[in-house]
């Protein structure tokens, strides 16, 4: 069972690493038809990431610190290497101030903080 608990986890990181990126380039991104992909990609990866969730742990509890503390450290260290990837691909007005923001608030939406 914990192999498989293992792998929701890193389902569940991945999904909402995935999220908050796009949350922010929609952010940076001054096109609306951008922004409409954008906007459609990040709240598929959180329907996706919500139902890693709720096979993690029940939705009504939250999930043990050391899971917790695991989890945000690995959705920063996603978002902020991809972004910075994308920086250096020549995307422009990108806040990389905005992700813990961006990751306290999804965390805490989906009950793990």
């Amino acid at each position: 069972m914990v192999h498989n608990r293992n792998k929701l986890i890193d389902l569940f990181v991945g999904n909402l690493s995935n999220a908050i990126l796009h949350q922010i380039l929609e952010q940076a991104i001054h096109d609306d038809a951008l922004t409409h992909r954008y906007h459609k990609e990040s709240a598929t990866s959180f329907a996706l990431a919500k139902e890693y969730r709720a096979k993690i742990n029940p939705l009504e509890s939250c999930l043990p610190e050391s899971d917790s503390a695991y989890i945000k450290q690995k959705i920063l260290q996603k978002v902020t290497s991809e972004l910075q990837l994308r920086i250096s691909k020549g995307y422009q007005h990108i806040d990389l101030s905005l992700i813990e923001g961006f990751v306290d608030r999804i965390l805490k939406e989906t009950k793990v903080l």
